[in-house]
């Protein structure tokens, strides 16, 4: 029987050739552990990568295989389009005819027996990847990126498996501090990848739920996913918040954004815009914090 991979797992779109393409890649990060729930740190695993149409069981319609190497952390970061290729064509996904979810086997040992599984549902389509094979047009929607709307900047537009259109929006101001202070930390639960409501939800103490009061209601602090969403799309926003004088999202050292997904009691996810790189660091930080929503 094979074990239940316990990941925390990061979609982010990367760019190829050149601006003027859709990607032809995404870049998957998993925190992977095994089944006594321990990190599988600094070791090379192999993986293999499918993504389904559906659900969790559902049809293949793209398979590839790939050798990566965990960190310190247990993170392994690989591209998914770019591996060796079992069955389909990334390029030739159609994002826009219904659900799809990322499933990933894994061998601790670096082969090809795969004892660690898990998937996990594609909630929103990359942008990019929809536009390049769906029908439907950019002139389909009725939002754009960079759109002050509801508060906010746009920074985010997809077709959902609704059939109808979504995004997300970033305040335009943010603050600064501590996820969470106090030696050894809290554990609350928030470990979710792809969806901050929720994270936001759990996390009853500390600065984070202080600052989300202050802004009313539907604002949360942003999981991961979203952040990286947010530096993809920084282009965008950041033409939007110069023009009206708001805070600009910087790319120095102080660049660091505080995401409400959890890693361990004491550590926390964070986003480097400085290098646009995914940082697991101490609750104790102080790094900015800035709010989003959704429509």
């Amino acid at each position: 029987m094979k074990k239940i991979l316990i990941i925390i797992a990061i979609i982010v779109l990367i760019s190829t050739v050149s601006f003027a393409q859709a990607p032809n890649k995404m870049s998957y990060q998993a925190v992977i552990r095994n089944a006594n729930n321990s990190l599988i740190s600094n070791q090379t695993i192999g993986m293999r990568i499918s993504i389904l149409r559906t659900s969790d069981t559902g049809t293949p319609v793209y398979v590839e295989t790939q050798t990566a190497t965990t960190n310190a952390n247990g993170l392994v970061s690989v591209e998914i389009g770019t591996g060796t290729v079992t069955s389909g064509t990334f390029a030739a996904i159609n994002w826009g005819a219904g659900s799809y979810f990322i499933k990933t086997e894994t061998d601790p040992a670096g082969g090809s027996s795969y004892t660690i599984s898990g998937s996990s549902q594609l909630l929103s389509v990359p942008y990019a990847l929809y536009a390049k094979n769906s029908s439907s047009t950019v002139s389909g929607f009725a939002h754009y990126l960079g759109e002050p709307f509801n508060g906010g900047i746009i920074f985010e537009i997809y077709r959902g498996s609704d059939g109808l259109e979504h995004g997300l929006i970033v305040a335009n101001t943010e603050t600064t501090g501590v996820w969470l202070n106090g030696a050894g930390g809290y554990w609350f639960g928030a470990d979710r990848t792809e969806d901050g409501a929720y994270n936001t939800s759990l996390i009853t103490a500390g600065t984070i739920p202080t600052y989300i009061a202050t802004l009313g209601t539907g604002w949360y602090l942003p999981s991961i996913d979203e952040l990286s969403l947010l530096y993809q799309h920084r282009f965008y926003v950041q033409k939007t918040l110069r023009s009206a004088g708001n805070t600009l999202l910087p790319i120095d050292g102080t660049s660091t954004y505080w995401s409400s997904t959890e890693l361990l009691a004491s550590i926390a996810e964070a986003f480097y815009f400085g290098g646009g790189s995914i940082v697991s660091t101490s609750k104790s930080n102080s790094n900015r914090i800035r709010a989003i929503r959704a429509f």
